[in-house]
């Protein structure tokens, strides 16, 4: 098997290149953004393992570009960015795991076997149900590459019934997912922001894609027109 280490401080690159080759992997080094990302681009990995803070070009800006192209090569992000919204990102962006700085290698290695053992399936990170294009990570909507500005909560509510495209969603369990189940809500309250994704996300297209089935709740089709 053949990994790609992006890390720029050199000896902890040289340590993992030197322990990961004893387990039996062929590793490559890169110490920087930009020639971490064109050795991703163009080599034949089957995983890469990639730090967040790195000159030229972060390991975010990386995740996003290979995802961005359809590249998608298991990514296991190693940082000493502990957040949890650091966490948050790279996973939204398309990593499959996350470790943080000090790290154990056996739990390392662990993960790397199981990223190995699921393979690299096609799974993008843009939801697209026909031409309308939901970006969870940029927190972006378009519609046939028109900009769709969305409030939180219809956002919420959007990317909820794309993730369930083609499917009937009922009210209550639109209230459950995209509503705090301790607010203080009623199912008309989902029938409101129905009606506004409909005001925004079909109406101006000519489209008619949020439907109402009657006695049951809502589906999202891929709807031409």
């Amino acid at each position: 098997m053949r990994l790609l280490i992006i890390e720029d401080e050199t000896r902890m690159a040289q340590a993992l290149q030197s322990g990961l080759r004893a387990d039996g992997f062929a590793v490559d080094v890169a110490n920087d953004g930009p020639s971490g990302l064109e050795a991703a681009r163009h080599g034949s990995f089957d995983v890469v393992i990639v730090d967040i803070m790195l000159p030229g070009m972060s390991g975010y800006e990386i995740i996003r570009t290979l995802r961005s192209e359809r590249n998608w090569v298991p990514m296991i992000v190693l940082s000493a960015k502990d957040g949890e919204y650091d966490q948050s990102d790279a996973l939204d962006l398309g990593a499959d795991d996350y470790l943080t700085k000090p790290f154990s290698y056996v739990v390392l290695l662990a993960r790397l076997r199981a990223l190995l053992r699921r393979g690299a399936p096609a799974r993008p990170s843009i939801l697209t149900v026909g031409d309308l294009e939901l970006d969870p990570a940029q927190h972006t909507v378009q519609r046939g590459g028109t900009d769709i500005s969305l409030s939180l909560r219809e956002f919420s509510l959007l990317e909820y019934l794309m993730r369930n495209a083609e499917q009937v969603v009922t009210k209550i369990k639109l209230l459950d997912h995209v509503w705090s189940a301790a607010a203080d809500t009623h199912v008309n309250l989902v029938e409101v922001y129905i009606g506004y994704l409909r005001r925004k996300v079909d109406i101006p297209f000519g489209r008619n894609s949020l439907r109402t089935v009657r006695g049951a709740g809502y589906r999202l089709t891929a709807d031409p027109a």
